[in-house]
């Protein structure tokens, strides 16, 4: 569960410690006091994307960091080299200049990691997740994380990839015949230009090389003539070679009297060799420095010829073969392309059956979690004070000659009908605001039980709700606490008072600044924050007993459970 979220410099919010409970955790507080900057928070330091927009104005960056108690093992953290701890701690700074610096436990991760462990940790569910549900292309992903039918979906993606490819590769074969020899005429002619050219990998580099040599060959050479001159001498007057070997020659004549001289003769005779090697290296240099007549013109014709085949047919000479067999396999293709074609086509019908079957395994799987997604979702229905709703699940086959698409044979919408007499419909066209929030926590509800997601976060998602359908949906979310931490952000009084502990948000002035502020309240103290969402901001006798009566219904129910 998430046991304490640090907040620095994040919008209204200078700085905050939250200390969260287990159970079922609110807040409250008047609109715009910056309630949602605590989920955008909380959203952040799970590597949801998020803006340098965050940060506090005045300040240079804003950090955020959450602590995680009572997770259990991860297999993520072993497969990302980090050790499984009795606390977790994620932490994020978002400078100003957009970059982000992300750990776990201490050690640095990316932000798309920070968000792979956040979705294990935690699950928002905001205002946005209820015009999904409107959204018919979303339908099946819900049915296939419900159903865990991914392992089925993916294995029946890699065949359905391979037989899309085969038709991309017939399509390419199958061209009339004035197509045909007109990519044959662009192809010969690009394969003899290439063959032509009689291009070695890696020429283009060395011809680069002996440009630049032969472009300052003058200055060189004479460099290396001083130098060879310098080591070797000449007829009048021997270099430093000499000089080294007569100097060798004096000691060893007396090495004999001294251990000293003996060692210094060795030295020099060390640096002879050493010189004379240098000055063999350097006279071969010299005479690898006479280019042919006329080598430099070569050397620069050479270099235009593969500037100009470069600028058609790659950046490097080793592109240019590469395209160059690319262009040999089409056009074999092509001059054979009836038997290629007749080959793929065998290829294809075999790997459409192939997918078509994968594809109806997984149809079946979804068939048989839609049939308990119905039955799971009215109960839950039900109980949020639903109890006429009509739920299914409507399958129909895709269109088309093929009748399949990446994402299977299926097309899944969601029905309901919520009074009774009337027709079942798509969802997005009946449901009204508080049964679209209620369907959304009814299916969230049902997805959590099953994954390992240890916190929920509902993010104003009782919007539309009121009266006895609020009283349902707060004893809806006292139940899902019983297995998993839940953070509420709500505006109703009904499910402020169900909560196990209870979190204003409010907004003062300072010395011109505007900060946003944090607070637990004690069991006194809630009956006056209730009264406050029952009534405004006057508080009666009327509404502190109004309040009171919803926090002596909400334990009684939870002490009947």
């Amino acid at each position: 569960m998430l046991s304490l979220l640090h907040i620095e410099n994040i919008a209204l919010i200078q700085s905050a410690d939250i200390r969260f409970e287990p159970g079922f955790n609110v807040l409250t507080g008047e609109t715009g006091a910056g309630k949602s900057i605590i989920v955008d928070s909380i959203g952040a330091v799970l590597g949801e994307r998020t803006s340098r927009e965050l940060i506090r104005t005045g300040a240079k960056r804003a950090k955020v960091s959450a602590v995680f108690t009572g997770t259990g093992p991860l297999e993520w953290l072993g497969e990302n080299g980090l050790d499984q701890q009795e606390e977790l701690l994620l932490q994020r700074e978002i400078l100003g200049d957009g970059r982000n610096l992300c750990r776990v436990n201490g050690q640095p991760v990316t932000v798309a990691q920070l968000r792979e462990l956040g979705r294990r940790l935690l699950d928002i569910h905001g205002q946005h997740d209820g015009q999904q549900l409107l959204d018919p292309a979303c339908h099946l992903d819900y049915l296939d994380r419900y159903g865990r039918c991914q392992p089925l979906l993916e294995d029946y993606r890699d065949s359905y990839r391979r037989w899309s490819q085969l038709k991309g590769r017939i399509a390419a074969l199958s061209m009339d015949e004035e197509q045909r020899m007109r990519r044959v005429d662009t192809l010969t002619y690009q394969i003899g230009e290439l063959e032509r050219a009689e291009l070695r990998p890696g020429e283009d580099g060395e011809l680069d090389q002996r440009r630049s040599l032969l472009r300052s060959a003058g200055k060189l050479a004479a460099a290396v003539e001083a130098a060879h001159f310098a080591l070797s001498g000449d007829e009048d007057g021997g270099g430093a070679c000499a000089l080294l070997a007569e100097a060798e020659g004096e000691l060893s004549s007396v090495a004999h009297l001294s251990g000293e001289l003996a060692e210094l003769a060795e030295r020099l005779s060390a640096l002879r060799y050493a010189a004379d090697d240098a000055a063999q290296a350097v006279g071969e240099l010299g005479r690898g420095l006479d280019g042919a007549p006329g080598e430099l013109d070569q050397v620069e014709s050479r270099l235009d010829v593969l500037y100009r085949l470069k600028k058609k047919y790659g950046p490097t000479v080793e592109d240019m073969l590469a395209y160059l067999d690319r262009c040999r396999r089409e056009l074999e293709e092509i001059q054979t392309s009836d038997d290629t074609i007749r080959r793929l086509e065998q290829e294809l019908e075999r790997c459409r059956g192939e997918a078509w079957k994968k594809g109806e395994a997984l149809s079946k799987a979804r068939k048989e979690a839609a049939r308990s997604l119905e039955e799971r979702v009215q109960r839950e229905l039900k109980e949020l004070d639903m109890p006429k709703i009509r739920f299914q699940v409507d399958f129909a086959p895709l269109p088309g000659e093929a009748a399949m698409d990446e994402r299977g044979l299926d097309q899944v919408q969601f029905f309901m009908s919520a009074n009774v007499g009337e027709a079942l419909k798509p969802i997005q066209k009946v449901a009204s605001g508080g049964e679209l929030a209620r369907i959304m926590l009814a299916m969230k509800n049902v997805l959590a039980q099953d994954d390992g997601v240890g916190t929920l976060v509902f993010d104003e998602v009782d919007t539309g709700v009121s009266g006895r359908a609020a009283l349902r949906v707060a004893e809806k979310m006292a139940q899902v606490a019983r297995y998993k931490q839940v953070l509420c952000v709500t505006h109703l009084p009904q499910i402020a008072a169900m909560a196990d502990s209870h979190f204003t948000v409010s907004k003062e002035e300072r010395e011109g600044r505007t900060y946003t502020r944090m607070e637990q309240l004690a069991p006194a103290q809630r009956r006056e924050a209730l009264a406050r969402l029952v009534g405004g901001g006057t508080l009666t006798p009327a509404l502190l007993d109004s309040a009171q009566e919803l926090l002596d219904q909400a334990k009684a129910w939870r002490e009947s459970q």
